[in-house]
């Protein structure tokens, strides 16, 4: 219960992903998922509680947009940190046109926090490419 406590304890106005419990179709105890509409892209990360193992098996997938003429998602399984951004030339105070980054997000900022809640609470954290 620790465990399922600490990661439902993530859940904030000011984070992107959302831990909610798993729905029967998605063979797993908890789900955390992002979407991030702006990059075309939906993070889900599936875990499987093993309380006798004290263990958290977890399944990232990723489903990605890339272009608008892309009639399906692109889809990705397994831990694969990925950082998504986007840009707009802008003109700098030299009067030359300048490229800036006006959009960044990191995988990571969705799988590092449920991995540090879990550890914390004493699991483990293990990687799985079927739950």
């Amino acid at each position: 219960m620790e465990v399922r406590a600490a990661l439902f304890a993530l859940n904030g106005p000011d984070v992107l992903y959302r831990v909610r419990n798993a729905s029967p179709d998605e063979k797993s105890d908890l789900v955390a998922e992002c979407e991030i509409r702006r990059v075309g892209v939906r993070l889900k990360t599936r875990m499987r509680l093993v309380p006798k193992k004290r263990e958290v098996r977890f399944l990232a997938e990723r489903w990605e947009n890339r272009s608008s003429g892309q009639a399906d998602a692109q889809y990705g399984r397994g831990h694969a940190p990925a950082v998504f951004r986007q840009w707009e030339m802008k003109q700098g105070p030299d009067g030359r046109q300048h490229k800036v980054e006006t959009f960044r997000f990191d995988t990571r900022e969705m799988t590092d926090p449920l991995q540090n809640a879990v550890l914390g609470a004493g699991w483990t954290w293990r990687g799985v490419l079927k739950l």
